[in-house]
């Protein structure tokens, strides 16, 4: 067994064919982090890197998508008495008194079941540990999972794994795109957006400036997940109301029509809109889509899918104390129709003369340096 821990990356089921892409991606957000490494490879389905500090490495991964599964594993060779020994030596280290545990081995075995390996090992451990008082558990209910995989020369014997954001790996289309963010299932849909692979721009809309606060520690938790050393935003004020539904509809219809006329500027092909079947009418939906086909703009809807999984994406981004009012979105009754269109255009060409850029350094002073530069410009 080799002294040092790895950090060991499992790819999402749609990443399979895009590893290069995701372990390009690792390289750049540990430059962008400043975080060490001496080598990233390959073996077999996994990405194995040697990080100097692997702990903070594997946290930094871990803001990339195309990640199903994220681990700190010591290698091994992929062999019966080698791994039982490992996982045992391991396991007895990690558990705590009155500990229940599970041995999990997957991956390619050699002349063995993997399940001979979990067997044995959970009988070792139950020997090693008696002072503890250390028991096996089940799949469904223990304190600690050991979990061991196997490629075909290889065992890794993971000290600590932690789940991934799934998706593909970032910028994957190779394509630009614009997200606003105006509220709490805007930003969801920008995470979205970044989750499938595209290259965002992002505008913020705000009613008043009290919204700042929110929406820049929203940004935070985006900003990092971007993978660029610098970053160029937007901030532009709408005078919507937020009294009912129907101001909401005025506000997505003010938004869409602030993006389309950035993109036109800056010669991009797509934006991203933050409308779902599941929320708002088709009639309406129908009627934003076409609108921005119109001006030769493909629209992108990242929630076209939208269920509860995607409210898990609110809590990735720190939204937890805000999912209510995304819900409460799910149960409004809305009207499809937008009574005076020419107004929706004045209030955008009124947003875009407030239109303020911010560039942004991603480092762990992002929220203050950003409304530090907003006030700047007053």
């Amino acid at each position: 067994m080799t002294n040092n821990a790895f950090v060991v990356i499992f790819p999402s089921v749609f990443t399979q064919n895009k590893i290069n892409a995701l372990i390009s991606n690792v390289k750049k957000i540990l430059k962008i982090q400043n975080q060490q490494f001496q080598k990233i490879r390959k073996d077999n389905s996994i990405i194995v890197v040697e990080a100097n500090d692997p702990v903070f490495a594997s946290s930094t991964i871990n803001l990339l998508f195309g990640i199903e599964k994220i681990a700190i594993a010591k290698q091994v060779k992929n062999d019966y008495d080698v791994l039982v020994s490992a996982i045992t030596k391991i396991g007895s280290n990690l558990l705590l008194k009155g500990d229940t545990f599970y041995v999990k081995v997957e991956g390619q075995s050699k002349g063995y079941l993997p399940k001979d390996v979990e067997f044995a090992a959970t009988s070792s451990l139950i020997e090693k540990t008696t002072k503890l008082g250390a028991k096996p558990g089940t799949e469904d209910k223990h304190d600690k999972l050991l979990y061991t995989y196997l490629t075909k020369l290889n065992g890794y014997v993971c000290i600590f794994a932690d789940r991934g954001n799934g998706g593909i790996p970032n910028n994957f289309q190779n394509e630009k795109i614009i997200c606003c963010i105006y509220d709490e299932l805007s930003a969801v849909s920008c995470l979205e957006t970044i989750k499938e692979g595209f290259e965002v721009e992002i505008i913020v809309c705000y009613k008043k400036e009290s919204d700042l606060l929110k929406f820049v520690k929203i940004l935070n938790s985006l900003i990092p997940r971007m993978l660029k050393s610098k970053i160029e935003l937007e901030f532009m004020q709408v005078e919507v109301g937020d009294t009912n539904t129907q101001s909401y509809l005025s506000l997505i219809e003010t938004v869409t029509e602030v993006m389309l006329s950035i993109a036109n500027s800056k010669k991009l092909k797509r934006i991203s809109l933050a409308i779902s079947p599941s929320i708002f009418p088709q009639t309406f939906i129908d009627r934003i889509t076409k609108k921005v086909y119109q001006k030769n703009i493909i629209p992108h809807i990242s929630l076209s899918g939208f269920d509860e999984n995607i409210l898990n994406s609110a809590k990735e981004i720190g939204l937890e104390k805000y999912l209510t009012r995304i819900e409460k979105l799910g149960k409004m009754k809305f009207d499809s129709i937008v009574k005076d269109k020419k107004n929706i255009v004045n209030l955008a060409k009124k947003a875009l003369n407030t239109k303020r850029v911010v560039t942004v350094t991603v480092g762990p002073n992002n929220v203050h340096d950003i409304l530090d530069s907003l006030k700047s410009e007053h």
